[in-house]
């Protein structure tokens, strides 16, 4: 009797590997399931962007996928531009294409629009021209952060966000040729300098923020150039608990889930007056 032919060892591995691989796809497919059913949207990375949903795992790099190089074709900044705007017309806040910037050299906005209305707390002056991303990233920390700090911790609605964005210029100003471009020379960073309520009250960055840490890179920086410290310097003394120096060290705080770099007075003595509010990808928050 003649015995049926049997597998050599190489075809029986490579069946063993199919299996298991069909048996992967199975529990992975399975996990995910779990998972999309259960984790909410803003921790995963594959639902879209929802500016009313709370910033999570995920929030940044769904932001930061609206993004397109500069060195990009034209037809691509305007496609990526478009969807970008879509997203922000999605969550009911009006916005408008604003004409490109080429100040020559670094000082290029590309992608740029203008936030005009809808549901999202005014920046002034009207008509600040900013790169889309950015202006995504605005509205989600006005709505997550800076109205329900303001509510909760001055009890008043904001009424506009006072703020500086586009200046064709290097870090700190700085006339060095070597010396790196400001990311406001991109139309991507904000200087925020004040916050007004609706009851009136104004808050701002230079006289609400109060003393600075003892360990702050701005107090650091200002032991290594003099002998004494900036007038607004809390050695060793409890940090302030003034309502406002608490709203803005919120907004400062939970700014950095959202914007690249934030810097504040705790950075340098050029911030003392304003939260910078970028979207690079340094990744740096003081």
């Amino acid at each position: 009797m003649m015995r049926e032919h049997e597998p050599d060892g190489a075809a029986s591995v490579l069946a063993d590997l199919w299996v298991q691989l069909w048996q992967a796809v199975i529990v992975g497919a399975f996990a995910l399931a779990v998972l999309d059913g259960w984790a909410p949207p803003e921790h995963l990375p594959w639902t879209p962007l929802d500016l009313d949903r709370p910033v999570g795992a995920a929030t940044a790099a769904k932001i930061a996928s609206l993004d397109v190089s500069d060195r990009a074709p034209q037809s691509r900044i305007d496609d990526e531009t478009e969807r970008c705007m879509q997203t922000l017309r999605d969550a009911g806040v009006e916005v408008e294409r604003a004409d490109d910037v080429d100040d020559g050299e670094f000082c290029v906005v590309q992608g740029a629009v203008r936030i005009t209305g809808g549901l999202v707390t005014p920046v002034r002056p009207e008509g600040l021209v900013m790169r889309c991303p950015l202006a995504v990233r605005y509205v989600v920390w006005e709505r997550q952060t800076l109205r329900p700090a303001a509510e909760e911790i001055l009890g008043s609605p904001v009424a506009h966000v006072e703020a500086s964005g586009y200046a064709c210029r290097r870090i700190y100003g700085s006339t060095d040729p070597t010396s790196r471009p400001s990311e406001h020379a991109r139309g991507n960073a904000l200087d925020v300098s004040a916050i007004e309520l609706e009851d009136g009250r104004r808050i701002t960055v230079a006289y609400g923020w109060g003393p600075i840490r003892a360990d702050s890179r701005a107090a650091e920086r200002a032991r290594e150039e003099s002998a004494t410290l900036p007038p607004l310097f809390s050695s060793g003394a409890p940090m302030p608990t003034t309502p406002e120096a608490r709203f803005l060290r919120r907004i400062r705080d939970e700014g950095c889930e959202v914007f690249g770099t934030v810097l504040s007075p705790e950075y340098n003595t050029a911030h003392r007056d304003h939260l910078h509010l970028d979207a690079s990808r340094i990744g740096l928050c003081s």
